[in-house]
């Protein structure tokens, strides 16, 4: 009989093993080496965010995972969030649904806690959509030149931050949060870690004493044995205001005699506007001549478990200002009990659910497709054009495009 369980300590250590199986490109090789992974592991579910799950057979691990309880703005609302990571399959019993039965589980679990919403980075994109995940924004890897950088704010103003600065990048990073769609709140682990990495610099803007903004980086060897070549790679760019993106940018600007280009990884679609030459060091062309910026990729993908308690959950969000009323019909193979027929009620931006009505505007979509929508991905007109979406009245569409549009696609900083 399967059943999934709270690893304790003895199946840590195995799902070390079967971590280091299957995801060998981490190289946990030496006794050494798994032994410390499994104590990070161990000391990690002692405390309140993190905590793993196997999923065991006849007494034999077969797989297992890591659940991270956030808490995420969500449009304009706040709310708890599990995050899925880690997940790994014993290389003797894959194809045998081990994946599918862990993150069925996941997904119960979470909905019994009381979210609404979960979120995991894909090894397959392809396999999670299938499992009703839907895709969030796209993350674009600019390489920029240093000397492509605006140089005219206050970079004197910027300095490296200490253990001191904790508490105050913990308080920038909440006001930055609260400004955007889609971020998770730092747990205390990650934000110890940035403090105590032998390799994460950090650097922030001051004003009157307050940092509001920071950008956290480390240096990558473009060659080996070539000490003099090498790149910043920014992993955190923060700000608050227009005065401290400025002054970080100068910062790096003043870099170029050391640095060869600075790799920004980053949600936001208009970054290239910032440098005087956007342009990668690929040198590549797309025909006929658009010169290459940045390369993307896809990565968190988000999923709805309770569709009731999401729209409680925004039952003070403005939807725009909209008034309508339709049946929002969902697919959900998965979580069948999550699925099915909603009447909604749109007054003045305002939704409540209601029993659907037979004259009702029919608007259905999978719900993989439905989460990307409502944290803010994707609009309805493009799922509708995609064959993504449909509705049984087209006169409602720009409607209800209008009721879901957001001028903030999720962004999250959040790695696990």
């Amino acid at each position: 009989m399967r059943e999934t369980q709270l690893l304790t300590d003895e199946l840590l250590a195995q799902f070390v093993t079967i971590t280091a199986n299957a995801y060998p490109g981490i190289k946990l090789v030496t006794d050494e080496e798994k032994e410390r992974t499994r104590d990070r592991m161990a000391q990690l579910q002692k405390g309140d965010e993190v905590h793993y799950y196997g999923l065991v057979e006849d007494d034999v691990l077969l797989g297992g995972m890591r659940f991270h309880d956030y808490r995420m703005k969500l449009r304009s609302a706040m709310t708890l969030v599990g995050g899925l990571g880690g997940v790994a399959v014993d290389l003797a019993h894959k194809k045998q649904k081990v994946a599918r039965d862990m993150v069925q589980f996941f997904l119960q679990h979470y909905r019994e806690r009381g979210a609404c919403l979960t979120a995991l980075y894909p090894f397959r994109p392809d396999f999670y959509r299938r499992m009703g995940f839907g895709y969030g924004s796209k993350m674009s890897q600019y390489r920029v030149s240093p000397a492509s950088l605006p140089a005219h704010g206050d970079r004197m103003a910027v300095s490296f931050l200490t253990d001191a600065d904790k508490a105050g990048l913990n308080a920038c990073y909440g006001r930055f949060l609260a400004q955007t769609n889609g971020l998770m709140e730092k747990q205390t682990y990650a934000l110890d870690g940035m403090f105590k990495s032998q390799t994460l610099k950090l650097v922030g803007y001051k004003s009157a004493g307050e940092l509001q903004g920071y950008a956290s980086f480390d240096f990558k060897m473009r060659e080996e044995g070539n000490f003099l070549w090498q790149d910043i790679i920014i992993h955190e760019l923060v700000y608050e205001n227009r005065t401290a993106l400025a002054a970080l940018l100068a910062f790096l600007h003043t870099q170029a005699d050391q640095v060869d280009r600075i790799v920004f990884n980053t949600q936001d679609d208009n970054l290239h506007f910032l440098f005087g030459d956007p342009r990668n060091d690929s040198n590549h062309i797309i025909p006929s001549v658009w010169h290459e910026s940045n390369t993307q990729g896809i990565g968190i993908m988000y999923r709805v478990i309770d569709v009731p308690r999401l729209f409680a959950v925004l039952a003070d969000h403005n939807f725009n200002g909209q008034s309508c009323r339709f049946t929002l019909s969902l697919a959900d193979s998965l979580l069948p009990e999550n699925g099915g027929e909603y009447g909604v009620l749109c007054v003045n931006g305002r939704i409540t659910l209601t029993a659907p009505q037979p004259d009702d505007v029919v608007v259905s979509m999978d719900i993989a497709e439905f989460s990307s929508l409502i944290t803010g991905a994707i609009g309805f007109n493009e799922l509708y054009q995609f064959n993504l979406a449909d509705i049984s009245d087209v006169n409602l569409l720009e409607t209800i495009n209008q009721l879901f549009w957001t001028a903030q696609k999720p962004l999250c900083l959040t790695s696990f």
